[in-house]
């Protein structure tokens, strides 16, 4: 994957630096193929877009592949809490931990930006093709990979802040970087358009290129799309073409998962990449490393944010394997990860840390690296995609609750569980959202999930959060830079 980095001293304070740098820069800046499997863009045999398509998987890991991730996505729900230590980053604690939202947060600027630096990256890609004429196979697919890294930006950006602005220019002027919001309703409709195109032309599976974006995926976000537009029938549908492709599988292990050998894996439909090779070629981000065990010597693995609540680790049911692929507990043996047992809480400021942040031993000795810079950010995993199926088909009445049934019994099947005794569509709802809770925890799927279920309120009241804390005001920078062209969001 081409690598895209900042000069050295270079400092980005705003969209505007942020566009002007990765534009006039990037040619520059591109480093790596995706995984290294090939040395130059003849080789691939594809579009000519190939070099500036890397570039925008690069832009993933960099911009919106770091811990602002998990800031958003799950220390806003009840599954997490911000960790580390008390003064430890105290601010975002009380921004995203406690529903303490300002438009001011450097958090929330950082992930605004960095979502719409991909996405002038990937508007690039499609307006060149566009321009050129290019109908080409390889041209075809170096769009849909554009389309579809563009759509999902656009999805997390709807999701956290809402209504903003739809931007398909190439930035040729700081001024086309800024537009009036769209509505929830267009952004949708572009999202899908994008998804369908992508769809319809992205291979199913790429060899010699894990990593790249497959028609799978697409697939994937798009019924991701119609569920949280509650469109239960088109939502089934797509996931059953996903399901029923054949290409993916739950893995069999819940510790290889979510480890180095577990990179895009059986299970994989599209993950963030990132590498640490043997003679020390490092891509990567501070996502994992900033939630490995704060600790000291063989314990300083990392920067211990994002740390499991009791209330998660009482969450799962007695024999479930995904607890102990979950939860690692100050004072308990790390269950066969070879580093024995983790000290006591206290020294350690943690009782609870997520495990599925931690390494074998063996990797680390390896790499030589303490902390966790090597395991892929899994955007959407296949138990997903099959929870989401048997939540669309028992709303939708698309599928027998039978078939229902089998595909929540095939995810608590590998954790070790017998099949639910759940009965009938309000039963069987409530099944479905304690598995996506204990499956996918630490994940950045809770606070969604709470949101559009229509469960926030009740589940995280007592926390702080209120109705509009549901979307997050847009980065006052943003505002700011625009000249009033974005409009803030109510309530704040």
């Amino acid at each position: 994957m081409k690598n895209i980095q900042l000069k050295k001293g270079l400092k980005i304070s705003s969209l505007l630096c942020l566009l002007v740098v990765s534009f006039a820069c990037q040619d520059d800046l591109l480093d790596k193929l995706p995984l290294g499997e090939v040395a130059n863009n003849e080789e691939l045999g594809v579009g000519g877009q190939e070099t500036a398509v890397f570039g925008i998987y690069s832009l993933l890991r960099t911009r919106v592949g770091g811990w602002e991730r998990y800031w958003f996505g799950s220390i806003r729900s009840d599954d997490a809490q911000k960790g580390s230590t008390p003064g430890d980053a105290a601010a975002f604690g009380n921004t995203f931990n406690d529903f303490q939202y300002i438009p001011t947060s450097g958090l929330s600027t950082t992930w605004w930006n960095g979502h719409y630096q991909v996405i002038f990256a990937c508007n690039e890609v499609i307006n060149n093709i566009s321009e050129s004429g290019d109908t080409d196979e390889g041209s075809l697919i170096n769009d849909a990979e554009a389309r579809v890294i563009r759509a999902l930006m656009y999805f997390e950006l709807r999701r956290d802040f809402g209504e903003v602005p739809l931007i398909t220019v190439t930035i040729d002027v700081p001024s086309d970087a800024f537009a009036a919001k769209s509505s929830i309703a267009a952004l949708d409709e572009f999202i899908k358009d994008d998804l369908i195109i992508a769809e319809q032309n992205l291979p199913f599976t790429w060899n010699g290129f894990p990593g790249r974006a497959t028609s799978g995926f697409a697939k994937s976000l798009l019924g991701k799309l119609y569920l949280y537009q509650n469109d239960w029938a088109n939502a089934y549908t797509k996931f059953k073409e996903v399901i029923d492709s054949g290409i993916y599988s739950l893995d069999p292990s819940l510790v290889n998962l979510f480890e180095r050998s577990g990179n895009n894996g059986v299970e994989s439909i599209f993950e963030i990449q990132q590498t640490v090779t043997e003679n020390g070629d490092s891509f990567n981000s501070n996502y994992f490393i900033s939630q490995g065990v704060r600790g000291t010597g063989v314990w300083n693995l990392g920067w211990g944010f994002n740390t499991p609540t009791a209330n998660l680790v009482n969450a799962f049911e007695a024999g479930d394997a995904r607890k102990t692929n979950t939860i690692l507990e100050s004072g308990q043996d790390d269950g066969g990860f070879g580093s024995g047992t983790l000290p006591d809480f206290p020294p350690l400021a943690q009782q609870y840390w997520n495990k599925k942040a931690y390494t074998m031993n063996t990797v680390r000795a390896g790499l030589a690296i303490n902390g966790n810079r090597w395991e892929n950010i899994k955007i959407i995993r296949y138990a997903d995609v099959v929870l989401m199926a048997a939540e669309a088909g028992n709303e939708s009445g698309a599928a027998s609750q039978s078939e229902v049934l089998d595909l929540i019994n095939s995810v608590r099947s590998r954790a070790g569980l017998a099949n639910t005794s759940a009965s009938g569509q309000s039963a069987i709802r409530d099944a479905i959202k304690q598995e996506r809770r204990v499956e996918l925890a630490m994940e950045e799927y809770r606070f969604y999930d709470l949101v559009r279920w229509g469960d926030a309120s009740s589940t995280l009241g007592t926390l702080g959060y209120l109705p509009k804390h549901e979307l997050f005001p847009i980065p006052q920078e943003a505002i700011d830079q625009s000249g009033g062209v974005i409009i803030q969001n109510p309530n704040y």
